[in-house]
């Protein structure tokens, strides 16, 4: 089973080793580590994870939480395939078809972003959801800028599109919320998206 750990750890020689080596004598095979920041005498590091056997998150946050000075920030399933480049697919998608660079934006963001399912919102109605999206949702009001925020029952990450009246709501049940640096991420992604699909 493929996981992603949120592990904040301190800073220091050797902290790194340790985890991976914790993860190691559990039986996770650590297929990528992510550094998300560094800051205040820590780190906080994704790691995507194999694990052998059916453990389920909550079971691997329990094994993980003996690790001395380490607090676990969150345990998801993801299908994220360290190696894979889907950015660069997503772009090479909208490239091929801007007509339908938002809606190709919207079904590729789950995968992008270790999240569950994304929705296009103008006028506070969805125009376009991504294939497990629920079928009725509330959209929060377009942000001025690129933010997360914690929701009814899932974790939001919304992303407003200035230039074409609309925002892109990203969403996750698992895990924590999400971090600065996806949030960054995914925002330049929109951005170049925009761009592109300006071009019809």
């Amino acid at each position: 089973m493929l996981l992603r750990l949120r592990v904040s750890l301190p800073d220091r020689p050797g902290g790194l080793g340790q985890v991976a080596k914790s993860l190691g004598a559990l039986g996770a095979d650590i297929l990528q580590v992510t550094v998300l920041e560094r800051e205040a005498g820590r780190a906080v590091d994704d790691f995507t994870v194999s694990w052998p056997g059916r453990m389920t998150p909550a079971q691997a946050r329990e094994r993980l939480s003996a690790m001395p000075g380490v607090r676990i920030e969150g345990v998801w399933p993801t299908k994220d395939v360290p190696g894979s480049a889907p950015d660069y697919d997503l772009l090479m998608h909208v490239v091929a078809e801007p007509s339908r660079g938002f809606a190709t934006l919207v079904d590729a963001l789950p995968g992008l972003c270790g999240a569950e399912w994304s929705v296009a919102v103008a006028d506070g109605a969805v125009r376009h959801a991504s294939l497990a999206a629920p079928p009725e949702f509330e959209p929060p009001d377009a942000p001025p800028r690129a933010i997360s925020m914690e929701g009814k029952e899932h974790r939001l990450m919304l992303l407003p599109v200035l230039t074409a009246g609309l925002h892109v709501v990203v969403a996750r049940a698992e895990g924590p919320v999400f971090h600065r640096a996806e949030v960054e991420r995914a925002a330049r992604i929109v951005d170049v998206v925009s761009k592109l699909a300006a071009r019809t």
